[in-house]
């Protein structure tokens, strides 16, 4: 694991594998890289927006837990992001299968199950005042 981390802040040891491939590719792996990490900052701006400005919700702690649930998918969107550019990049370099991942899925998931529970806690909050 440690040896990955590395690699991610080494560009002499990723450009020492493989051969030099179309820039474009290259370049290809670095605006996905960075749509990733626009998806990190948006779940941490919500999260740091669902802190600050969302109501007390009927629920005890419930807009806390929405806040620090949506930071660390932030922080764990932007984490996997520099993992996966650096395999990606390094298959890229060595001509090998670009690595699969389960990662958007997985993302989608938690993303969706948010936003019905968000609904029902907009749901249960109506009903109360009603």
């Amino acid at each position: 694991m440690w040896e990955a981390i590395r690699r991610w802040f080494d560009p002499a040891d990723l450009r020492s594998v493989g051969e030099p491939p179309d820039y474009r590719f290259s370049l290809a792996n670095e605006r996905t890289f960075l749509a990733w990490l626009r998806t990190g900052l948006a779940l941490v701006g919500g999260g740091l927006a669902a802190a600050q400005f969302l109501p007390p919700l009927p629920l005890t702690h419930l807009r806390e837990v929405i806040a620090v649930a949506l930071l660390l998918l932030g922080g764990a969107v932007a984490v996997r992001a520099v993992d996966h550019w650096a395999r990606t990049e390094r298959a890229i370099r060595l001509g090998q299968e670009l690595p699969a991942s389960r990662f958007p899925a997985i993302l989608a998931l938690a993303i969706g199950a948010g936003a019905v529970l968000l609904v029902v806690a907009v749901l249960v909050r109506a009903v109360g005042e009603a």
